[in-house]
Parts: C-alpha cells; sequence; structure tokens
C-alpha cells in the first residue's frame, strides 16, 4: 500500500499476508481524504487501526497528532516499524481494545474507526466516539453498507464499503 499525496506520498506501508485487518481501498481513501480537505494540524484518531493506512496518510496531509489504537501485539508492532518510516515523531500507538479506549480518551478533530464488519457493538460505540470529537469534529465509520440509530450527516458508498460521517456541531 502506498500513501497517496502530501509530504509522504509514494511512501509505502508495510502489510503482512493473513493480516487480522482489512486494509481501506485506495479509491475509498482519496474519496475520504477529498471530503476531509486539509487537516493541517488536525488531531487524529484512527481506531481499528489495523495497517494505519489510514492515520498515515493523515500525517502525510498535515494531521497531527496521530493516536492508532489497535489491540493486536502483531499488528501494533508493524505500526510501530511502518511509524518509523516517517519524520514524524508525534506517533502515539496504543495496544488496546477500540471500544474500550474510546469511552475514556481524550478528544480529537477527527475520528476513524474500521471495526470488523460483522460487529454487534457500533451503535454504542458511534456514542461513545462522537463524544470524545472536539466542536465541529468528525468521526468517519468504514463499514458495510447498513443504516445506524444515530443519524449521520453524510453517507458515501465505494461498492460493498460504506463510509458514514457524524460531525459534532
Amino acid at each position: 500500500m502506498q500513501i497517496q499525496a502530501g509530504l509522504y506520498k509514494g511512501r509505502r506501508v508495510k502489510t503482512v499476508k493473513n493480516a487480522p485487518y482489512r486494509p481501506t481501498a485506495s479509491t475509498v481513501r482519496k474519496s475520504l481524504f477529498d471530503i476531509l480537505g486539509n487537516l493541517k494540524g488536525k488531531c487524529v484518531l484512527d481506531l481499528f487501526a489495523g495497517s494505519g493506512i489510514v492515520g498515515f496518510e493523515a500525517a502525510s496531509r498535515g494531521a497531527s497528532p496521530i493516536t492508532f489504537v489497535e489491540s493486536s501485539m502483531r499488528v501494533n508492532s508493524l505500526l510501530k516499524i511502518n511509524g518509523s518510516l516517517f519524520k514524524q515523531t508525534d506517533f502515539k500507538y496504543i495496544k488496546q481494545d477500540a471500544t474500550k479506549f474510546i469511552t475514556k480518551c481524550g478528544d480529537y478533530d477527527i475520528i476513524f474507526a474500521d471495526p470488523p464488519y460483522d460487529s454487534d457493538f457500533v451503535d454504542k460505540f458511534i456514542s461513545d466516539a462522537i463524544q470524545h470529537l472536539n466542536k465541529d469534529g468528525i468521526l468517519i465509520l468504514e463499514s458495510s453498507i447498513k443504516e445506524y440509530s444515530i443519524s449521520p450527516y453524510r453517507i458515501k458508498e465505494y461498492g460493498d464499503t460504506q463510509l458514514t460521517f457524524w460531525r459534532n456541531e
């Protein structure tokens, strides 16, 4: 996988075969960052981080600091290896279940979450995450196509992948 734009454009992010995560497709990432626009100085939280491609792409586009939350020790190690390839020191790696982390974390400008598609905890998770957005902060959830009990302000579909957006107004 490759960073698509910004300071680190073209830099490769390492992944592993048989990984326990599903990286966000490049077309979905491009659309996501086109929607988000300027990220300079935005505080970003990448939950269920997996390869970290979304957080690293945000960093390439000026976001800082970036926090990656991933429960797998193996995947967290790979995140740190990938992070060392960037000349930024404002990456924070947390090995914890994202659903627990979101209940007691600080506030962020952008929260991106890509939980397993068959998760049954998502509505509560959305509610918890919105509570940790700064004013005008945005929560983005990548999922299969579905509806949620908390109404979003925007939905974009890409084949069987959906990005759903909530804003803390």
